[in-house]
């Protein structure tokens, strides 16, 4: 997991480069402490899934762009060997982006595998950018509550939504789930 540690940080310290953002005006926008951010950026903390959104948020990015390997080619094609495994060190969620990287799309794939009794809350709400959302479940059953909306999904169910408001993944269940998300900017 270092390897894709590693990536995040230098991915942080890019997209905060490129928007001409100090440390602390990153940590103003994203409610995420300057010392944090730095520890991030250098690459030796393994930030939950909640802290990552947060900063995307800050970023106005989505948080699939934090995984990107920005170094890579632009390439039309991602294969299996392209894809860097991330897990969640607070749920245990393993994140896998499924798109290519640095292809120019606004459209993202990413596939999640959801531990049993998981709960993941992303407290962001909206963005500066409108961002769609669909969840395709392939295996297993989670909950996403939007806002205060709760919808139970099961297997091949898929839920649209915008990302405008605060979103709660929580898989209930003894099985691990598995779904697909797809991101639309």
């Amino acid at each position: 997991m270092a390897d894709i540690n590693s990536r995040i940080a230098r991915r942080v310290r890019e997209l905060r480069s490129a928007a001409d953002m100090s440390l602390e005006a990153l940590a103003g926008r994203c409610a995420v402490s300057r010392s944090m951010l730095s520890l991030i950026e250098r690459g030796e903390t393994s930030p939950t899934a909640v802290v990552l959104e947060k900063i995307a948020t800050g970023l106005g990015c989505t948080l699939a762009s934090l995984f990107d390997d920005a170094s890579a080619p632009p390439n039309p094609v991602s294969t299996t060997r392209d894809r860097v495994a991330w897990k969640d060190p607070q749920s245990g969620y393993l994140r896998r982006n499924i798109s290519p990287a640095n292809f120019p799309s606004p459209i993202r794939i990413v596939e999640v595998d959801f531990p049993a009794g998981a709960k993941v809350a992303y407290e962001s709400g909206a963005r500066a950018t409108g961002v769609a959302q669909q969840i395709w479940v392939r295996t297993g059953a989670i909950e996403v509550t939007v806002g205060k909306i709760t919808h139970k999904l099961e297997k091949d169910d898929c839920l649209a939504m915008q990302l405008d408001a605060p979103v709660t993944f929580r898989n209930r269940t003894r099985r691990k789930a598995r779904y697909l998300v797809v991101l639309a900017s």
